[in-house]
């Protein structure tokens, strides 16, 4: 770092994103990725809308918003569109937190929440999950902080229901629950119907994961008109075009496509009870995951040991090295041939350890 660095920053230890090698090609297991292309229609209004890149975007994304808050059934008031989901994280903790109004979300979550809270100076309380990683709902219950929850959680796949996120919500009426559902396409049951009962809830999502757009950046959020107002001030305070009009049209694209978007979710779950299934037979525990992924470990090859051998054979998976979790491995839910590759390479990698 430079010696102009501002003090505040200078022990800032940033987001680490799951690696994107360029020298060979891998089967891509790692960044939960969809293993789809995105849609065609997506392509197309995304082709057209480059026609016209000489000019600005919308700055209020009305028909993006207004085909979301038809999707979801919210007023067009309750949506703020953003590039990708980080970015409406990233408003919250700005919005909603400070130093009086410290942040609470899991140890073993998003890394992102960390970083947030650190970039933006919020003082913040990570709570143990239980030993079998689940969210202790109790634990949340009367926090009077920001609570930040991924739901299913990252990198678990574990999803809290519906009746315990709005106990959460109900018993900090004072404090924004936010709710990140990157991966609920996937089995988890939404919460965004809570968010007209409740005024303190937020809850995001991506285009990322489900709708093939990761490299789009596309996220929102949806809230009481009041927390969208706030969010707002806050993106026209530092880029009101933040959502570039290609990414915008391609947005509308994948929505007006939504039987493809459910037809790859179905196929991916499928791919994941696949490979879940395998993954047992040759002696791993795994998580419910309730996301495109898996959380495994085996009790006879180490989570890092594993992770450098997949990679010796070209297939990329998520490790991390918090020993809480480092025995594991969080697996992207790819193509049934790419769970198929997996699968032949870890028993491959195990009749070595024999």
């Amino acid at each position: 770092m430079s010696r102009f660095l501002s003090e505040k920053y200078k022990g800032l230890t940033p987001y680490t994103p799951g690696e994107q090698p360029k020298e060979r090609k891998y089967i891509k297991l790692n960044t939960n990725e969809s293993p789809f292309p995105p849609s065609k229609k997506a392509v197309e209004y995304a082709a057209r809308a480059a026609e016209s890149a000489e000019l600005y975007s919308d700055p209020e994304a009305k028909r993006l918003v207004a085909k979301l808050s038809e999707l979801y059934d919210v007023s067009p008031e309750c949506v703020i569109c953003v590039n990708g989901s980080d970015e409406v994280l990233n408003f919250a903790f700005m919005a909603f937190c400070d130093r009086d109004n410290g942040a609470i979300f899991p140890n073993i979550t998003y890394g992102f929440y960390s970083v947030f809270a650190s970039l933006n100076g919020v003082p913040y309380t990570e709570i143990p999950l239980d030993d079998q990683f689940n969210i202790n709902v109790e634990d949340y219950v009367g926090k009077n902080k920001t609570i930040f929850i991924a739901n299913p959680n990252a990198p678990t796949g574990i999803a809290l229901s519906l009746d315990e996120i709005e106990r959460i919500v109900k018993s900090n009426p004072d404090n924004v629950v936010v709710i990140d559902e990157a991966y609920v396409d996937f089995g988890a049951e939404s919460a965004v119907w809570l968010t007209k009962k409740y005024d303190n809830l937020l809850v995001t999502q991506t285009f990322s994961k489900s709708r093939s757009m990761a490299g789009a950046r596309l996220g929102f959020g949806i809230g009481s008109p009041a927390l969208i107002a706030d969010l707002n001030m806050i993106r026209y305070s530092t880029n009101p075009y933040n959502v570039n009009s290609m990414t915008m049209a391609a947005g509308l694209g994948v929505l007006e496509d939504e039987e493809y978007t459910r037809e790859n979710c179905k196929r991916i779950m499928e791919n994941r009870e696949y490979a879940a299934g395998e993954l047992k037979s040759l002696g791993f525990s795994l998580t419910d995951s309730k996301a495109n992924f898996l959380f495994a470990k085996h009790e006879k090859i180490g989570g890092g040991e594993l992770y450098s051998k997949l990679r010796e054979r070209g297939i990329l998976v998520r490790h991390w090295q918090k020993p809480i979790i480092s025995d594991y491995n969080r697996i992207t839910v790819g193509s049934l041939g790419q769970m198929q590759a997996l699968i032949a390479a870890v028993k491959d990698i195990l009749e070595e350890k024999k």
